[in-house]
């Protein structure tokens, strides 16, 4: 297994799917063949860019991609083989409830490609509809169960969605994740815990004060866990609200870095396909927005 350095992890996340298909190609059900071509190679686009950031001094072994085996089978097979930190989801895209993408036979997929970590995205209120919450711990225990005794890292990615009364409470999103998501974030962790799910990585929406990621991350190593560290995700965020979370996590101990997707190359593959710019500058996009993340979570933590 690759290992980051100094404990550091720098993930490109293009896993995504359904949001992939119809926000950014416009394609709605089920793609065509040639869909699958144009899709496919949009990601090796990304690819592209993920390995020119490489030349262009991202750290070796901190620098990871997060890629799907739909549309990324040859990407993952080649980052693999370079020796690059690969991660992987489990779960079924674009549902509201997780559940496995191959069911009962997740195990042999995983096996198939062996990655670093099996990340998992779930979203889970501690407020929300308890039956729920209890049917996604159940299965995600039977995950993390499976890759502990098959020695593999487990790499949660943690979306706490308000409640209706919460956003109305709260009276906008911003407001809510600066007033009221922190104390979801720490009581669903606490809560999945208990549950016995235990990631290796939890991967948290970005927080406005090194207080917050300090008791999310606390929360997280509670209880003899001081292996377990938390990165920041971008949420498709603008560079400069990314750019804050990354600056507040940085700073703060178990927190180590980084797993962001469109804000480093959505906007590059969109002039790409409306023919704004060649390949070649969507590549060099691509890497220059990834090396700048990375410049400015190590000068925060710094």
């Amino acid at each position: 297994m690759a290992n980051s350095t100094d404990g550091h992890l720098f993930i490109v996340a293009f896993d995504h799917r359904g949001s992939y298909e119809s926000g950014l190609y416009g394609i709605q059900g089920q793609p065509k063949a040639a869909d699958l071509a144009r899709l496919t190679q949009g990601k090796q686009v990304i690819f592209e860019g993920f390995r020119a950031a490489l030349r262009g001094g991202a750290p070796a072994g901190a620098a990871g991609v997060l890629v799907d085996e739909a549309l990324g089978a040859d990407i993952a097979r080649a980052a693999k083989s370079e020796g690059t930190i690969l991660a992987m989801p489990a779960e079924e895209s674009g549902k509201d409830e997780f559940h496995l993408q191959y069911g009962d036979d997740f195990g042999s997929h995983i096996e198939a490609f062996d990655p670093d970590f099996v990340k998992v995205l779930v979203r889970y209120n501690p407020d929300g509809d308890r039956e729920l919450n209890t049917r996604q711990a159940a299965r995600l225990k039977t995950l993390g169960d499976w890759l502990k005794a098959h020695d593999r890292r487990f790499l949660f990615e943690l979306l706490v969605p308000p409640t209706t009364a919460e956003l109305e409470e709260a009276g906008s999103t911003e407001s809510y994740d600066h007033s009221l998501r922190p104390d979801l974030v720490v009581r669903a962790i606490a809560e999945l815990q208990e549950a016995g799910v235990e990631p290796d990585v939890w991967k948290i929406e970005g927080l406005d004060t090194e207080d917050d990621c300090t008791r999310v991350a606390r929360q997280a190593r509670r209880g003899g866990r001081d292996d377990v560290r938390c990165i920041v995700l971008g949420r498709g965020a603008d560079e400069e609200r990314v750019d804050r979370w990354l600056r507040v996590g940085a700073r703060v101990d178990g927190f180590t870095g980084f797993a962001i997707g469109r804000t480093i190359w959505w906007d590059p593959l969109k002039s790409m396909l409306a023919e704004e710019i060649d390949r070649a500058a969507a590549v060099s996009e691509i890497a220059a927005r990834y090396l700048r993340a990375i410049d400015v979570y190590l000068e925060a933590a710094a």
